[in-house]
């Protein structure tokens, strides 16, 4: 069964930083593309960052500059390290099997249960 775990979430305070990971199970993310998702209550789900079988990166405009997305096939895991971090990245954030444009993060029929993110001073 193909599963993703998403770990690293917490607690940080504005400015902070956090590294999340996302560990796949059941199938190897070599030649997948994996995208960062995130959602807020009341809010609609916002790709946030988007890794290609090749290497090629897109970040949403809202995180440009402060979030990096990479991957480590070895251990079949997609990282997200977010930095200079604010409240309205706040949400609970999750990975999914994707498939990215410079225009759009789409998910597609694989993705985790989610680690949440709080940033609060």
């Amino acid at each position: 069964q193909v599963q993703f775990v998403e770990s690293g979430g917490g607690l940080v305070q504005p400015g902070g930083s956090l590294r999340l990971s996302c560990a796949a199970s059941g199938f190897t993310l070599d030649y997948n593309t994996i995208g960062w998702f995130r959602q807020a209550p009341g809010k609609e789900r916002e790709g946030v960052s988007c890794i290609g079988s090749s290497g090629g990166r897109i970040y949403a405009d809202s995180v440009k500059g402060r979030f990096t997305i990479s991957r480590d096939n070895a251990k079949n895991t997609v990282y997200l390290q977010m930095n200079s971090l604010k409240p309205e990245d706040t949400a609970v954030y999750y990975c999914a099997t994707s498939i990215c444009s410079q225009y759009e993060i789409r998910r597609l029929n694989y993705w985790g249960q989610g680690t949440q993110v709080t940033v609060s001073s």
